[in-house]
């Protein structure tokens, strides 16, 4: 989601190739592991410094008797929640590239290639929930764009057994997008099946894409089961199961072919992370 996780990716400039800019908004997600400090359940937003840390540790008589005010303690504390960061970003980085994509290749605006709707929070407020990428059929101008994206629909509701009457008031496809998916985390599973109820009821299919083949098999059923469609990140396979196969035959882009091309870059950029972040 958008809103509740990421925001919005930043803009970008007008001047670089779309490679040049699907690679900057990768960059920019991984450098903000970078920020990462460990909070040590004080719930600092800004979280401890080395320093900080080791005054707070060391003023602990218990803490310090055992010498888990060591800075090698910090830094066991920063790699691990650096680890969870750095999923986190490669996922948001792989969100801003697919929702700039559907801007790019199927002349979507930033407000067409994204859904959102309002529910009910806590004391009357009001909260927005987005998910990560929309592709309205009326958007869609190019006809042969289209009629891929309606072809698509009708195998989609073949495979889910999705009624003729309801196929044919489809309006388009909403996406939920993830780095992978190792969690059992319950509480977002029923989020996520709630998104799905909201978007079929917006006459959307809801689309969880995942960019690795990461997913537990239990979660995977439990998201068929209420009628998400599962693009999971395999490099063959037909449009209605790969990721790549949907971006490369359905939206246009060969998203697999720009992450080989640019592996090299990325890893660096990934490589120069874990060694701050292993650090003290």
């Amino acid at each position: 989601m958008l809103e509740e996780n990421a925001g919005p990716p930043p803009p970008l400039p007008s001047n670089l190739s779309k490679d040049e800019r699907y690679f900057l908004l990768i960059q920019t997600a991984l450098r903000k592991c970078l920020e990462y400090k460990p909070k040590f359940g004080k719930g600092r937003k800004e979280g401890f410094s080395l320093e900080q840390f080791t005054a707070l540790y060391s003023a602990d008589p218990f803490y310090h008797w055992f010498g888990v005010d060591s800075p090698l303690m910090y830094a066991a504390h920063k790699a691990a929640g650096g680890m969870t960061s750095i999923y986190r970003q490669i996922g948001i980085g792989g969100q801003w590239v697919f929702y700039q994509m559907l801007q790019d290749h199927l002349g979507l605006s930033r407000e067409q290639a994204i859904w959102s709707y309002k529910i009910d929070g806590a004391r009357g407020k009001q909260r927005t929930l987005s998910l990560d990428g929309r592709i309205a059929l009326g958007d869609v101008k190019n006809g042969e764009a289209r009629a891929k994206i309606q072809e698509w629909l009708a195998e989609v509701a073949a495979q889910i057994r999705l009624p003729d009457d309801t196929l044919k008031n489809i309006k388009g496809i909403v996406f939920e997008t993830r780095q992978g998916y190792k969690s059992k985390d319950s509480k977002r599973q029923n989020a996520d099946i709630a998104n799905a109820s909201k978007a079929y009821a917006n006459l959307y299919v809801p689309v969880l894409l995942l960019f690795s083949t990461q997913i537990d098999d239990g979660v995977a059923q439990r998201y068929q089961e209420n009628l998400w469609v599962l693009l999971t990140g395999t490099l063959s396979g037909s449009t209605t199961a790969s990721a790549y196969s949907f971006c490369r035959e359905v939206v246009g882009y060969d998203l697999a072919d720009f992450f080989t091309r640019h592996s090299p870059r990325i890893k660096s950029e990934v490589e120069n992370v874990l060694k701050i972040l292993l650090s003290t």
